[in-house]
């Protein structure tokens, strides 16, 4: 973990600390006593998604947060970004630290990354949470698109310093972040300023764009059966709220609940709406079970 290129400031930041569990160098927020939650961020972002709903959890449970590899202030020790790779890697530092989570909470692409943990980890999570859960691929021509021009960006060493650069000051973000169709406080706005700033983070995200690949996990969701919750905002303009909705009535125990103002990082924008949802659910499908 480079604590130099971390903000003093940064959420969580005395929570933090740092794993070498191979082939990355992970940076973990660990806050809290109880049964162990896992909550993974969605791409182009990191462990300070959860800042607002962190506090509310804890209480309750132990939350391990991990920044995924090149991204946020995990460092990546080989460009291994897919989803199977990533779900390999989390799955060897779960079983390293000897974390067995008891539901796996993910946002956006995170949500994906839940549900492929879930199949692999020795002691499996009782249930997966999804927080506008991004398991559907670009549809049309930017299926095939996208993917290509991510892995172009990536492949170019001099792009990510340019997208930094470029995207990296604050009319830019507070426009990519409007429009996501959530609303963020000016501290959260500056916290994806410091990232998207960073070339180091861009670099990983565009890697991980060019890299993710949805086929074999939406073919295997009826197959998936523990309880599964997916939450979305119905102004999300980044993942659809369809979306969540057919992904949850493909899946045996997969329930789905809509938050009528919200939008993509609705967990940041409003925590407790979240929270009203999950801790009840949790409650039934978890904790009464510890």
């Amino acid at each position: 973990m480079d604590l130099d290129r971390m903000p003093p400031d940064w959420p969580g930041r005395g929570f933090m600390r740092r794993i070498d569990c191979a082939p990355h160098q992970w940076c973990v927020l660990d806050q809290g006593e109880g049964p162990t939650l896992l909550l993974l961020h969605g791409a182009g972002g990191s462990t300070h998604s959860w800042r607002n709903l962190v506090p509310l959890l804890t209480p309750h449970y132990r939350v391990v947060a991990p920044d995924l590899p090149g991204q946020g202030f995990t460092k990546a020790g080989s460009r291994r970004f897919s989803l199977e790779a990533m779900a390999g890697d989390m799955a060897a530092l779960c079983q390293a630290e000897g974390w067995r989570p008891v539901a796996i909470i993910g946002h956006s692409a995170g949500a994906a990354l839940a549900l492929r943990l879930s199949e692999i980890l020795l002691t499996p999570p009782r249930a997966v949470v999804g927080v506008n859960a991004a398991l559907g691929n670009f549809e049309g021509t930017a299926g095939w698109l996208f993917p290509l021009i991510a892995k172009m960006l990536a492949l170019n060493p001099f792009i990510p310093p340019m997208a930094a650069r470029l995207f990296g000051v604050e009319d830019r973000v507070r426009r990519l972040i409007g429009s996501t169709g959530s609303d963020l406080d000016e501290a959260g706005l500056r916290q994806y300023l410091t990232l998207i700033s960073d070339h180091v983070h861009v670099d990983g995200t565009l890697a991980m764009m060019a890299q993710w690949r949805l086929d074999a996990l939406q073919r295997r969701l009826p197959a998936i059966d523990l309880p599964a919750l997916l939450i979305a905002g119905a102004k999300d303009g980044t993942v659809p709220a369809r979306i969540s909705r057919e992904a949850a009535a493909r899946m045996p125990l997969g329930e789905y609940v809509e938050l009528p103002r919200l939008g993509h990082l609705a967990h940041e924008e409003n925590a407790a709406a979240v929270t009203a949802i999950l801790l009840p659910w949790l409650e039934k499908h978890v904790t009464s079970e510890t």
